[in-house]
C-alpha cells in the first residue's frame, strides 16, 4: 500500500511524539501511557502494520496541518498589525490611535490613573512641501515620528492622525505633567533641523494637552487637545 505524507520516522517514535504534544509527560526511557491519550487504549502490539501505517499517515497529516495553522496565525498577526500601521510612518494609524484612547480612557474610569492626551500639528508644513518637493515633506514627517518615539516611554502610545498632525497619549501623566512632557516634545522636534536630503530645514510644531477624563469618548477627546493646540499656535 502507497501511504502519500509517510514519514521514515517509526510509527512508535511518531506515536510518542504526538502524545507528547498532547500534554502527554514522557520522560526518557518511559512507555507510552495506554489511556484515552493513545489510540482509544489500543496498545502498538494491537496494531496492524496496515493501520499502523494509516495512523502514522494520519500523524504526518496532523503535523503538516499544525504547522500550516501556525504559519496562518502568522500571517494573520502580521496582517493585523500592518493594518493598525500609518503607511508612512512607524506610528499607529487614526484608526488604531483612537481604539488605544478608548481603551485608555476605560483604564482610567475603572482605575483612577490619571492619562493625558498631546496633539501636535506642524508649523508650516505646506512650505516645505512647496519648496522642496513632497519626497522632503514625506521625510519631515518621518523625522517628526522617529523624533516623538525616541522620547516617549514604552508605555506611552504615539500615532499619526493624519497630514502633519501627531499624537501622544501619555499614561501615569496629569494636565500638568503632560504640558512639561509635551514642551520637551516640542524642543527634540524642533532643536535640530531635518535632514531631507538633498537639503536640511528646520521643524517646527504647536501642540495642545488635553487630560484623558475617565469613560471620555476619543473623538471628543482629541476634539478638545486639538482646540488647545490651535489656541497655542495662534498666540505664536
Amino acid at each position: 500500500m502507497k501511504i502519500f505524507g509517510a514519514r521514515a520516522e517509526t510509527f512508535s517514535a511518531m506515536r510518542r511524539r504526538a502524545l507528547a504534544k498532547a500534554g502527554a509527560d514522557l520522560t526518557a526511557g518511559q512507555a507510552a501511557p495506554a489511556d484515552a491519550t493513545s489510540f482509544l487504549g489500543l496498545e502498538e502490539p494491537d496494531l496492524t502494520p496496515a493501520v499502523q501505517s494509516a495512523l502514522k499517515t494520519l500523524l504526518s497529516e496532523i503535523d503538516d496541518l499544525r504547522g500550516e495553522v501556525g504559519r496562518l496565525k502568522a500571517r494573520l498577526t502580521e496582517t493585523e498589525g500592518l493594518a493598525d500601521r500609518d503607511v508612512l510612518t512607524p506610528l499607529l494609524n487614526r484608526r488604531a490611535f483612537l481604539r488605544e484612547l478608548r481603551r485608555i480612557g476605560a483604564f482610567a474610569q475603572r482605575y483612577g490613573s490619571p492619562a493625558s492626551l498631546v496633539y501636535f500639528d506642524m508649523d508650516g508644513f505646506k512650505a516645505v512641501n512647496d519648496r522642496f518637493g513632497h519626497a522632503a515633506g514625506d521625510q519631515a514627517l518621518r523625522v517628526v515620528a522617529q523624533r516623538l518615539l525616541a522620547n516617549v516611554r514604552e508605555s506611552d502610545v504615539v500615532g499619526r492622525l493624519g497630514g502633519d498632525e501627531f499624537a501622544v497619549i501619555l499614561v501615569q501623566a496629569d494636565a500638568e505633567t503632560a504640558t512639561a512632557k509635551a514642551e520637551t516634545l516640542r524642543a527634540a522636534i524642533e532643536n535640530v533641523p531635518a535632514d531631507l536630503g538633498q537639503w536640511s530645514a528646520p521643524l517646527k510644531v504647536s501642540y495642545g494637552v488635553r487630560l484623558i477624563e475617565p469613560g471620555s469618548e476619543p473623538e471628543a477627546t482629541l476634539a478638545e487637545a486639538d482646540a488647545a493646540m490651535f489656541v497655542r499656535k495662534r498666540a505664536g
